[in-house]
């Protein structure tokens, strides 16, 4: 084989190998991407796995009334995870304030942080409730 032929040769070879690597480094960011895709889904499927039964609740009437500076009342929000957008919330803080109670609850006479009302009744209690026994109290199933 001539000199001239191999040097053709690597060539060739050298467009292919490259355009192959090419094609190998597009499949890897296709897969990649599809895996980062679907561990967001997963993800964010997880996070709002309580979404049914934080709307059930408001469905049934049922209330929690608490304050932005409440440390129980983030641990009942907690409990909801990204769930708790659709729970039946009321805000009783005033942004900026730790004293200070919006109108809406004082006019339902709320004292203590988190309190929940449950209908037909209107019981209230002054707690914060794992979602099994708002589950049990309200008859909204859970995941």
């Amino acid at each position: 084989m001539s000199q001239e032929r191999r040097e053709r040769q690597k060539e060739k070879l050298g467009t292919k190998t490259s355009s192959q690597k090419w094609g190998r480094m597009a499949i890897y960011a296709v897969l990649i991407v599809a895996a980062f895709g679907l561990a967001y889904y997963l993800g964010n499927r997880m996070q709002h796995k309580h979404d049914a039964f934080a709307r059930c609740l408001k469905d049934r009437g049922v209330k929690m009334y608490g304050a932005w500076w409440c440390p129980h009342c983030v641990e009942q929000k907690e409990a909801f995870g990204a769930s708790f957008e659709y729970a039946p919330y009321v805000e009783c803080g005033i942004k900026g304030q730790t004293q200070g109670q919006s109108q809406v609850c004082k006019d339902e006479n709320v004292n203590h942080y988190p309190t929940w009302q449950f209908p037909p009744t209107g019981e209230r209690v002054e707690r914060v409730f794992t979602l099994q026994e708002l589950s049990d109290r309200t008859g909204c199933s859970l995941p």
